[in-house]
């Protein structure tokens, strides 16, 4: 039995780094690379439909051919008028990234401005995933409201809501603001996915059971903390379990670690799998993906068990 898997956010322009002087054009983001993996581990009668907002320019549309030519679905895509897309240039050393980023006028910023649109899609859908990115970059105090208010209705409607806290400073104006909204976000939610170092740098969580305490705390039902090399802790309606990691043959680079972690335990975890199975295989995708250089690897590549 199929269904629709639906991931909101903002995919940008990706600029990396060619050699003699020149970049690389590509597309990314981390609910698109989720979505990506997701795609690439369900089986057919499962579709991926990714919203977002986009320009009317030439790079908004060569970006909707990327996401529709890997088999996710785009005809919710919001367009605004004179708008384009965020930008952002990679550095890479030692297989770790650096980011400059061009993002303060993205269209992706105004995804929540028509509330009945936002409704219209994630009422089509059948699991609803979002991330910390996502929230920060909506555009006003009242989007977010608006964004929010939409994923509690779902959720209260039985909707799964999948959420990743996906830490990100820089893009918040004040430290309050970013810890208020992320537990904002985490209400709205059946099932939060953060990652341990994130919550310790943030919220001050001295180990993962404080973590999942937290989030258990704000009515989340079912939480998976990601912990790097010692693996992923799952409590699910209050059972415990744990996966391990799986070590990459060689570390290339370590873009969409935790993007391809989730799509691909999500994947598994609505098609019937248990939890702690579906992090196992989750594992081993992401240790496959971090072996390869970029944050979209062919699906081919992806374990198929």
């Amino acid at each position: 039995m199929g269904g629709r898997f639906l991931s909101i956010g903002e995919c940008m322009v990706e600029l990396s780094q060619a050699g003699d002087g020149l970049l690389r054009k590509g597309f990314a983001g981390d609910t698109l690379n989720t979505a990506w993996y997701a795609r690439a581990c369900l089986p057919a009668e499962w579709s991926v439909d990714y919203f977002t907002a986009l320009g009317d320019d030439p790079l908004s549309a060569e970006m909707l051919a990327f996401i529709g030519e890997s088999g996710i679905e785009t005809a919710n895509v919001a367009r605004i008028k004179g708008g384009t897309p965020g930008l952002y240039l990679i550095n890479l050393k030692d297989g770790e990234r650096t980011f400059s980023y061009w993002r303060s006028t993205s269209a992706a910023r105004q995804l929540a401005t028509d509330a009945d649109h936002l409704r219209g899609t994630i009422e089509a859908a059948d699991l609803i995933y979002f991330s910390g990115i996502t929230l920060a970059i909506l555009a006003t105090p009242h989007a977010v409201d608006t964004f929010l208010s939409e994923l509690r209705r779902a959720k209260a409607s039985g909707k799964q809501v999948v959420f990743d806290p996906n830490i990100r400073p820089r893009l918040w104006a004040d430290k309050q603001t970013m810890l208020n909204t992320i537990s904002d976000g985490a209400r709205a939610a059946t099932l939060v996915m953060p990652s341990f170092d994130d919550e310790a740098g943030n919220f001050g969580d001295a180990d993962v059971e404080a973590t999942i305490a937290r989030y258990r705390g704000l009515g989340v039902a079912n939480v998976v903390v990601k912990d790097g090399a010692k693996g992923a802790t799952l409590d699910f309606e209050g059972q415990r379990s744990h996966a391990p990691a799986v070590q990459a043959v060689s570390v290339v680079d370590t873009t969409s670690a935790g993007d391809s972690f989730n799509g691909a335990f999500l994947s598994r975890l609505v098609t019937g799998s248990t939890p702690q199975d579906a992090a196992i295989f989750a594992a081993k995708a992401a240790a496959t993906v971090i072996g390869h250089h970029g944050a979209l690897i062919k699906p081919e590549l992806l374990p198929k068990s």
